[in-house]
Order: C-alpha cells, then structure tokens, then sequence
C-alpha cells in the first residue's frame, strides 16, 4: 500500500485543488519532490503550500501515521526536514524531534485503483494482466518504450563487460574468454560457465595452448563434469586433468552448478565446453577478431570453431550419438551474437569514447532477426510483434526487469494504466 502511495505522490495522481491538511488548510503541490530509495525521507526537496505560505524541505509517507513513532522518526534528527506527512489512516499526530508539530495530509487510496494496482502486480495466476491495454497502445508509445527497453538491456550487459575489465585490471581478453564463456551457457548454464572461466584463467590455459587435449583436460575437469567411467577419451582427460590441476593448484567447480535435466542434447553443457576448448586452441587472441566484426555475418563465423574429433560424433561422453550436428545452429550463434559480442564492442566504445563501436553494436542489433521463444510468443499473442533482436530483446527486458519482478509501476504500459485507473476512481 505503501509504494501504491508513492506513486500516487509521485505522479500527483489526485484531484486538483482537493488537498488539505487534517485540520483543514489547503495544500498545493508545487513540486512534489525527488523519490529517495535510501534512508531517510521518502521525497527530497519538495515544494508545496499552506495557505498562503511556500515550504521547501522533505515529504515523508506512511499507510498509519502512528508509524512515524514505530519507526522512531520523532527521536530522527535527518526527519526535522519533514515538511509535510501524508498518510492513509490518520491515527495520530508526528512532530520534529524538538517537538514541533509537522502538517499532515491524510490521502487515502480509492479502492478501485488499488484493486487495479493488485489486479497488475499481485496475480501470479496471469502471465500479461496487461495483456488488453498492449493490444490498444498508440503504435508511437509503444515504439519509444521498446527503444527504451533495448537500450536499457544493452547497457546493462555492457556494464556487466565493463565490472570484469575493472576485475582485470584492463585485460580485454580475459574479459572476452570470461564473456564468451557466460554467453555459451545460454542462460539456463550461464553462471557455472562464467564460474568455470573465472576458475580456468588464460594465463595457464596459455601454457599449453597448443595441445587441445590439455585444454579440453583443463576444462571439463575444473566443470566437474569428468566422472569415474569406462569411456576412454574420458579417462585420458581425467588423467590428464589430475596432473594439471597438481601443477597449477586448480580446483573444479561444483559438478551441482550445472542444469542438465529436461534437456536436449544439443543443449547439454559438453558440447559447448568443446566449442570453448577449440576456441582457446592455438592460443586466445580473440578480442581483435571481436572488435574487427563489421557486420553480423563476420560475428557468427567467430562461433564455427573445428571441434576435435571425439565431438564431432558425441554429444556427451560415452556412445557416439547419431547424426551429430558440425556446428551450432543458426538461431545459437545469434544469441552468442547478441549476448557476447555485442555487449563487448559497446562496452569497448564505451570505455574508450568510440562512439562509431556502440554504433555498430546497435546496428548489428537491428540485423539480426528477432529472437524466438516463449516471452516474444507471450507477447505476439498480446499483439507486440517485433521484427528484430533490438525489439526482441527489449521484451526480454520488459518480461524479466518488470513483469517477472511485479515493478508495474516503473514500466510506461503499467503506469498508463493506473493513471488512467486514478483518473477514474478519484
């Protein structure tokens, strides 16, 4: 109830020239402040007036206004500031700690527009609540919040770039292996492989880049994925394995990491821990390859490796399989597209101030075909239909920074509807 009066306050979702104070004197919002999500008041630097007089300082909101006591407020020098205190139920009368009484505006919530608040944000039972207000927004709205959205989730991918070159110390290769490695894991697997490249650095990796036998040793043994068994290349990288992890102090990540149930073969960690080990054969100097990519098509030929011999007939280890796939399909090389190299040539023109690599990140984004799975198929039956991978991954975001996390409130579809619910209700 609390953050539904937040926004309510933040968005001056109330009728105008209706506020008083409880014992009477008009209110009128000038400014209704900065919303802080720290400590202290709930607005900073608010600007509204009594009567005929004009008050600058802190707005604080509770659902009771004896929660100011609760909550110690009246012994908090930081709430002296407090200039005015809006609260749902008014059960009670704050001060300052030095005794002065604060105005209050009791404002409660109509209850159509918390119905409508709950109907978006606490029903787990439906995937889009907002599903009819999508299918009747302005074309122009709904194109300016997906841009929105796209660039958002660039930007975090590319700051995520950006949080491992500072752990490098500027190192853009170890920051490309350690990227790579996460997009390989096709987000069902993509923390125990960032873990596995954080654990595997390319320094010792390095010391034996021209024997892929090593590398592939080095690899599955630190995923924790070689067992005790009658395969025989398995054991040779588990012997193999043994005698480096001795030599370099190595110690693998929890084998429990990994998400193997439910799922195809193709889609097994094995196979993409080979397509990392032949990328790392013969030496990892793939930032430049990276940053030379002009166009979408010179990106996907980075992820068309030769694997060795043993992959080329298994997708895991034991039996050969039938019918073994050469490479990745096309579909999986563009997610790696979007989710590596991408995010590293914005990142790279980021920290650099190249703004034509950001350019190009973007471009490349607008290239490539829109992805395909149950968010963008959610949202087609919501009428969103998008038409490449900047429009796919901005519902992406959408689904997993809003929808998925309730924040109704924060997302431009959301925030049309409870205004125009507050329209209606008060």
């Amino acid at each position: 109830m609390e953050g539904l009066m937040h926004y309510i306050w933040e968005h001056r979702l109330w009728p105008a020239g209706q506020l008083r104070t409880t014992d009477g004197a008009a209110i009128s919002v000038i400014d209704p402040g900065r919303h802080n999500n720290d400590s202290g008041p709930d607005f900073f630097n608010a600007k509204i007036r009594i009567d005929n007089r004009t008050w600058v300082g802190n707005v604080e909101i509770h659902v009771r206004a004896s929660d100011w006591h609760r909550h110690g407020h009246d012994r908090d020098a930081a709430y002296d500031t407090v200039i005015l205190h809006v609260v749902d139920k008014d059960d009670a009368a704050v001060c300052r700690s030095n005794g002065e009484l604060i105005p209050q505006l009791r404002m409660p919530c109509n209850p159509a527009f918390g119905k409508e608040y709950e109907r978006l944000t606490c029903r787990a039972d439906i995937d889009l609540p907002c599903a009819d207000m999508l299918r009747t927004l302005h074309p122009l709205r709904l194109t300016d919040w997906i841009g929105a959205l796209a660039y958002e989730r660039l930007y975090g991918k590319s700051d995520r770039v950006l949080d491992l070159l500072k752990r490098f110390s500027g190192d853009w290769e170890q920051t490309t292996y350690v990227t790579i490695a996460r997009a390989l894991g096709f987000g069902t697997n993509a923390e125990p492989f960032e873990q596995l490249a954080l654990s595997t650095p390319l320094l010792f990796i390095g010391k034996h880049s021209d024997n892929s036998i090593a590398i592939e040793a080095i690899l599955f043994g630190q995923s924790g994925l070689l067992r005790d068994c009658h395969d025989g290349y398995e054991e040779v990288l588990r012997k193999e394995y043994r005698f480096l992890a001795a030599k370099f102090g190595l110690r693998p990540i929890d084998r429990g990491s990994w998400r193997m149930a439910r799922m195809r073969p193709a889609n097994l960690p094995h196979r993409r821990i080979a397509t990392l080990a032949s990328m790392l054969s013969g030496g990892f100097r793939m930032f430049r390859r990276v940053a030379g990519c002009t166009t979408v098509d010179e990106a996907r030929r980075l992820f068309s490796p030769a694997l060795s011999a043993y992959w080329q007939t298994h997708y895991t280890f034991g039996p050969e399989s039938a019918k073994v796939p050469v490479n990745m399909s096309r579909s999986s090389t563009d997610l790696l597209v979007i989710n590596a190299i991408i995010p590293l040539l914005h990142a790279y023109g980021t920290a650099h101030g190249q703004e034509e690599y950001c350019t190009r990140a973007i471009e490349m984004l607008e290239n490539l075909p829109a992805e395909r799975n149950r968010i963008t198929e959610a949202f087609g039956r919501a009428g969103i239909e998008v038409k490449d991978a900047f429009g796919s991954q901005a519902l992406i975001q959408l689904r997993r920074n809003y929808c998925e996390q309730r924040k109704c409130l924060f997302c431009r579809v959301g925030h049309r509807m409870l205004s125009a619910s507050a329209v209606r209700s008060l």
